[in-house]
């Protein structure tokens, strides 16, 4: 009973959220952040650990800057979660910038968008659901809090048609959507356990990860499009990027190592809004030991 009358009172804050000024929104999750950086010890050793793998050009002033601006960032991204959710749909969308080959989410042709866990996924999401005319699908794990479920989800389903299927959906229900011309906004740079995971290079460390982004591809006869979002000043700049050629081949472990190798490159132009706090390297190849 005390953990919802808690959750209830967290959505009640973020609803209050969504009619603030932008830049105290951001003031507050500055601060938010620095108080998760000095609290949240085991991520911060987590997030550290990433980037020293990373980047180990990188000296320990540098990787200390990162994983603080790592902390803020997300803190900011979480409680903008208030105005995507609750603001005024035009001044959601004037804070959302849609930028770059938009053309590809056009028409009825199926795609995977690729979404890396950078901090602004959800504002990713939004702007596709609120500003483009089709009926876009991902897939959603439930969360345990039940306020917080009922949260999220209605979030997430604010704008447009969009539909969230669950884990236990299974695969031929969302290849059918694919297939049927609905465009898949697809998560799959994380650890998720080594079953069914392979391992590929990941800034040259080993990785487990899922090849869900060439199978689903392959299975949806889909091309694939890269949605990176960059967080800003004036809110977000979500921008589409070309399809990739050939993606979607038989060989689902070079297809996957070659999604690692573009990330790479979307990482490096904002290193700080990457979900390092995520044990990226939790399962390691035989023999390989851990880093945690």
């Amino acid at each position: 009973m005390g953990s919802r009358l808690v959750s209830r009172a967290g959505v009640g804050v973020m609803h209050v959220m969504g009619h603030l000024p932008l830049s105290w929104v951001r003031a507050l999750g500055w601060a938010l952040g620095w108080l998760l950086y000095f609290l949240a010890v085991p991520r911060r050793r987590v997030a550290r650990t990433n980037l020293r793998l990373c980047f180990p050009e990188k000296s320990r002033a540098e990787i200390r800057t990162l994983v603080i601006g790592t902390f803020i960032h997300f803190a900011q991204a979480w409680l903008d979660r208030g105005w995507l959710w609750h603001g005024a749909p035009e001044r959601v969308r004037k804070r959302l910038r849609l930028t770059g080959a938009v053309n590809e989410l056009q028409g009825r042709e199926p795609v995977v968008i690729f979404a890396p866990h950078f901090v602004g996924l959800d504002a990713g999401w939004t702007a596709l659901t609120q500003q483009l005319p089709r009926h876009f699908t991902t897939i959603y794990t439930d969360q345990t809090n039940k306020v917080l479920d009922a949260w999220i989800l209605g979030g997430r389903q604010r704008f447009g048609s969009a539909q969230l299927f669950g884990r236990v959906q299974g695969v031929k229900t969302i290849v059918a959507a694919l297939r049927a011309g609905d465009p898949l906004y697809l998560l799959p740079d994380m650890n998720f356990g080594v079953e069914d995971s392979v391992f590929v290079p990941f800034y040259g460390v080993p990785a487990a990860t899922v090849p869900s982004l060439s199978r689903f591809a392959r299975l949806g006869r889909a091309k694939v499009v890269p949605v990176i979002t960059r967080l800003t000043r004036q809110g977000y700049e979500v921008q589409v990027m070309p399809a990739w050629p050939g993606f979607g081949s038989a060989d689902a472990t070079s297809d996957t190592a070659r999604m690692n190798q573009h990330l790479q490159t979307y990482i490096d132009t904002m290193p700080d809004q990457y979900f390092w706090v995520h044990k990226r390297f939790k399962d390691r190849p035989p023999g390989v030991p851990p880093v945690y």
